[in-house]
C-alpha cells in the first residue's frame, strides 16, 4: 500500500472514467469563465471608449443611449462618432486574432502569425501600390489591399510547398516575403508625392480611425461568415496538433485540412487588413494568451477572437487618449506592446531548444 492510501488509487475503469470526467468538467468551467471574462472586458472597454473624448458622454449615459434613451446629442456622439470606430476595432482585432490562432495551431509554430508571415504586409503593399502607383482612391483601395494579401499568401504557398506543407518552411518563406513587401512599400512611399504618401501611411501602420459605414458592414459580414466556416472545420485542429501521422490514423486528411484552414485564415486577414491596414502583433499575442488560459480546441479559437478584439480596442483607446494632444494609430500601440513579447518569445524558444 502506498503512502497516499488505498482510497487514492484508481481501482478500475469506473474510477478512471470518473477522474477523466472531473478533469474535463473543470477544464470546461475554466474555458467558459475565460470566454465570459474576455467578452465582458470587451463590452466594458466599448462603453469606456464611447465615454472618452471632448463630447463628455459619461458611461451611465452611454448605457442609457444603448437601451434607447438619451438625448439627440448623446445619440449622435455614441452612434455616429464613437460606435463605428469601436465596432471596427472589435471586428478587426477578432479577425486578426482568430486568423493567428488558426495559423499557429495548423502550422504548430508560435511564430506563425499573419503579420510576421507577410500576409498583412502584402495587403499594405496592395493598397499603397494602388494609391501611389495607379492613382486609385476611395473604396477601391480596400479591394487592392484584399488582393495584395491573397496574392502574397499564394506566393508563399507555392514557394513553401514541397510534397506537403511544413510549418517551418512556410514561416521562413513568409518572413522573407514580409521583408520584400515591406521594402517595396518603403520604396513606393519614398518616390511618391508628399501628400499622397501621407495619405498612404494609413496602410502601413494600421488604423481604424476613418472606417466608413459601408466598410464596416462589409467587414462585419466577411468576418462573421469566415469565422463560421472556421468553426465548422475546427474539429480537425486537435488531430493536426498531434502530427500528420497521428491525424491520418484518426481519419483526418492532414494536408487537405491544413489547406482549408489556412485559406480561411488568409481570407480573414485580407478582409481585416483591407479595412484597417496591418495591425501588428494582435495575431501573435492574443492566441498565445488564449492558449495559456484555456488550452487548445474550439474554445481557444473563441477566446483568441475575444482577446484580440479587447486588445485592439484597448490599444485604440490608448492611442487616442493616453497622451493629451497626441493621437497614435492603433498599429503603433500594438507594435509597442508586441515587440517586447516577440523578443521574449524568441528567447524562450531558443532556451527550449537548448
Amino acid at each position: 500500500m502506498t503512502t497516499a492510501g488505498a482510497t487514492d488509487r484508481l481501482d478500475g475503469p469506473a474510477d478512471v472514467a470518473s477522474v477523466v470526467a472531473s478533469v474535463r468538467a473543470r477544464r470546461r468551467r475554466r474555458q467558459l469563465l475565460v470566454v465570459a471574462v474576455s467578452a465582458g472586458l470587451a463590452v466594458v472597454l466599448a462603453v469606456l471608449a464611447s465615454s472618452f473624448g471632448a463630447a463628455g458622454v459619461t458611461p451611465d449615459r452611454v448605457l442609457a443611449v444603448l437601451v434607447g434613451q438619451g438625448d439627440r446629442v448623446e445619440r449622435f456622439v455614441v452612434f455616429e462618432l464613437r460606435l463605428p470606430r469601436i465596432l471596427a476595432a472589435l471586428f478587426v482585432g477578432a479577425a486578426f486574432a482568430l486568423a493567428g490562432a488558426v495559423f499557429q495551431s495548423t502550422l504548430r509554430n508560435p511564430l506563425a502569425s499573419p503579420d510576421i508571415l507577410g500576409i498583412s504586409t502584402g495587403a499594405s503593399l496592395g493598397a499603397v501600390w494602388a494609391m501611389l502607383g495607379l492613382g486609385v482612391a476611395g473604396a477601391a483601395v480596400a479591394g487592392f489591399a484584399f488582393g495584395g494579401g491573397l496574392a502574397v499568401a499564394v506566393v508563399i504557398w507555392l514557394t513553401a510547398w514541397r510534397q506537403g506543407l511544413h510549418g517551418v518552411r512556410f514561416v521562413l518563406v513568409g518572413v522573407g516575403m514580409a521583408y520584400v513587401c515591406g521594402s517595396t512599400v518603403t520604396w513606393l512611399l519614398a518616390r511618391g508625392e508628399v501628400r499622397e504618401a501621407q495619405a498612404a501611411l494609413h496602410w502601413t501602420v494600421g488604423s481604424v480611425a476613418d472606417v466608413r459605414g459601408d466598410q464596416l458592414a462589409l467587414l462585419a459580414v466577411g468576418v462573421l461568415i469566415v469565422s463560421a466556416l472556421i468553426a465548422a472545420v475546427a474539429r480537425v485542429l486537435a488531430p493536426l496538433a498531434l502530427g500528420d501521422d497521428h491525424a491520418s490514423a484518426l481519419g483526418v486528411r492532414a494536408d487537405a485540412s491544413r489547406v482549408v484552414l489556412l485559406v480561411l485564415a488568409v481570407a480573414l486577414v485580407a478582409t481585416a487588413a483591407s479595412v484597417a491596414g496591418p495591425i501588428a502583433f494582435v495575431a501573435l499575442i492574443a492566441p498565445a494568451v488564449a492558449r495559456r488560459l484555456v488550452g487548445g480546441g474550439g474554445a481557444a479559437l473563441l477566446a483568441s477572437a475575444l482577446a484580440g478584439a479587447a486588445l485592439t480596442l484597448a490599444a485604440d483607446v490608448i492611442g487616442q487618449f493616453a497622451i493629451p494632444g497626441l493621437t497614435a494609430p492603433v498599429g503603433i500601440v500594438t507594435g509597442v506592446i508586441g515587440a517586447p513579447y516577440l523578443l521574449w518569445l524568441l528567447a524562450r524558444t531558443e532556451r527550449t531548444r537548448a
